[in-house]
Parts: C-alpha cells; sequence; structure tokens
C-alpha cells in the first residue's frame, strides 16, 4: 500500500492520487490531509505516533513549507516501510522507530527532480499565437503532485530492496535533522513543552506518563489539578491530567478544550510536579 498524509486539506491530495493511479495499482490509504498547515514538528510527531501500526507500506508525506526551494526532496527506508518526502525533518522521527534497532542505520536517498517525469492531463495546453501544444512541465508550488508521487509510485513498485536500481535516486545523508525535544526530570520535577494540541484540545506534553505513577495529585505550571485514569474521572468541564494512548502526559478537560483552560499551546513551556512541592 501506499498512504499519504499531508497539510493540504482539500482538494489537492485528490491530484496525488491521480498520479498514483496512473502508475501503479497499490492501495492508496489516506493517514490525514489536516495536519496544521506548514507545521513540520507537528506533522513529524503524529506521524510517528501513527505510521508504526501499519504493515510494511510506502509513506508520502507532503508538509513542505520550502517547495520549489533548493531543499532536497528524499526517500527513506525504515525497515520494511520506505518514507518519501521533503528533506526538512518531517519524516525522521517516524523513520527512526520504524527502523527500530536499526535507527542510526537509516538508508537515505536524495530525488534527482530531472529524472522524474509528471503527468500531465492530455486537456492541459499551452497557448502560443493561436496554437497549442501539450504542457508537462513540473510545477515549483505543488511538488506532491509532480514530484513525490510518481516518486512514491517508483518506490512502492520496485520494493524497498531495490531502491537503489531507480534512476531518480542516489544515496545521500540527510540535510535537515528533526528530534521532538526531551524533557528534562530532577526529583520528581519533569520541566518539558506541549509538543501538539490535538482535535480536541488535549495538551500533549513530552513528559513521559510515569512521572504521573503514584499521584493523585500534581501541579501543572504550579496548578494543582487531579490524576485521572480516563477523561471520566472527573466530573464534566473539570481539569485533569491523564496519561494518552502515546503514553506521554496530556492536560486535559473532561469534554472540554485542555489548551483554553490551561493556557497552553504547542511549543509552551510545561513544569509537572507534586502537588505538595507547589504547596497545592
Amino acid at each position: 500500500m501506499i498512504t499519504l498524509a499531508s497539510d493540504f486539506g482539500s482538494p489537492y491530495p485528490a491530484a496525488m492520487k491521480g498520479v498514483l493511479l496512473h502508475r501503479t495499482d497499490a492501495r492508496l490509504v489516506d493517514v490525514t490531509h489536516d495536519f496544521p498547515r506548514q507545521d513540520v514538528r507537528a506533522a513529524a510527531f503524529w506521524l510517528r505516533e501513527v505510521l508504526p501500526y501499519f504493515p510494511p507500506a510506502t509513506h508520502l508525506v507532503v508538509v513542505d513549507p520550502g517547495v520549489g526551494t533548493d531543499r532536497n526532496a528524499l526517500v527513506l527506508r525504515a525497515g520494511d516501510h520506505a518514507l518519501v518526502g521533503p528533506d526538512n525533518g518531517v519524516l525522521l522521527p517516524a523513520a527512526r522507530r520504524l527502523a527500530g534497532d536499526e535507527a542510526d542505520e537509516l538508508e537515505a536517498y536524495v530525488v534527482d527532480e530531472r529524472e522524474v517525469d509528471p503527468v500531465a492531463p492530455a486537456t492541459t495546453r499551452h497557448w502560443s499565437g493561436g496554437s497549442s501544444e501539450h504542457r508537462s512541465a513540473k510545477s515549483t508550488t505543488f511538488h506532491g503532485r509532480d514530484v513525490f508521487a510518481p516518486v512514491a509510485a517508483a518506490v512502492h513498485d520496485v520494493g524497498g530492496d531495490e531502491l537503489s536500481s531507480l534512476a531518480c535516486l542516489a544515496p545521500s545523508a540527510v540535510d535537515v535533522d528533526l528530534e521532538l525535544p526531551s524533557p528534562s526530570v530532577d526529583d520528581g520535577r519533569a520541566t518539558g513543552e506541549v509538543l501538539v494540541v490535538d482535535g480536541f484540545g488535549n495538551v500533549i506534553t513530552n513528559v513521559s506518563g510515569d512521572v504521573l505513577a503514584g499521584y493523585d495529585r500534581i501541579a501543572a505550571n504550579g496548578d494543582v489539578v487531579p490524576v485521572g485514569d480516563t477523561f471520566g474521572a472527573v466530573p464534566v468541564g473539570d481539569r485533569l491530567a491523564t496519561v494518552g494512548s502515546h503514553g506521554l502526559v496530556e492536560l486535559d478537560v473532561n469534554r472540554g478544550r485542555g489548551d483554553e483552560a490551561f493556557g497552553l499551546e504547542a511549543g509552551d513551556r510545561v513544569v509537572l510536579e507534586p502537588a505538595e512541592a507547589a504547596g497545592g
């Protein structure tokens, strides 16, 4: 299969699917096209959390604020998976998790865009002097359609073991690294930051859920809240700290928005400590 993920919304993903269907009979599966626009780090986090649940696949990822610039297009081989997308760090956290024990030996290939032939619709014509001719030039603003989709189809069809056989790929190093930040924990006090806020308003931090173990209450930036295993552990509308499905501490509201209730957004600093240490 080929999975697709982007910040495009609609209708741009349809064009990528059209290109893929011209070139491969792979099963196409949407991960999402609603990543926060141009937010490479948020997309990298969610891909790290979601892609490991897929069987071996080619993953086409387009969150690409630098489209059309000198940033490289990249293919990474990670275990039985391949990831195709821009060299801006968005692929790396997921690739490292997919590679597991071999994460330090990721195979990286840079795409020679001159070797990529985009799919030009037969009805697309360039008019000049009253005559028309077919046009198949690559767009400088839509590499998802004209570069990444053709490459993903080729990668899928040759298989991970044969990537070096593709004329459009050359072994390379990764230009832009991205590692999600790690918290510091000292004597029960964890200092971290908000990685993302999901669509429910849940504030997802980079602090391991282990720091909540054994506590009924915890102070988040000095504000004492109960610790619960479920949202329903507190009344509707109340705040709580809990451990999300990703194993990280979340600051949430039962049937409400944690970002609004805690006054937090992605990138904000978060200090978690026992309630007693904060005088609660």
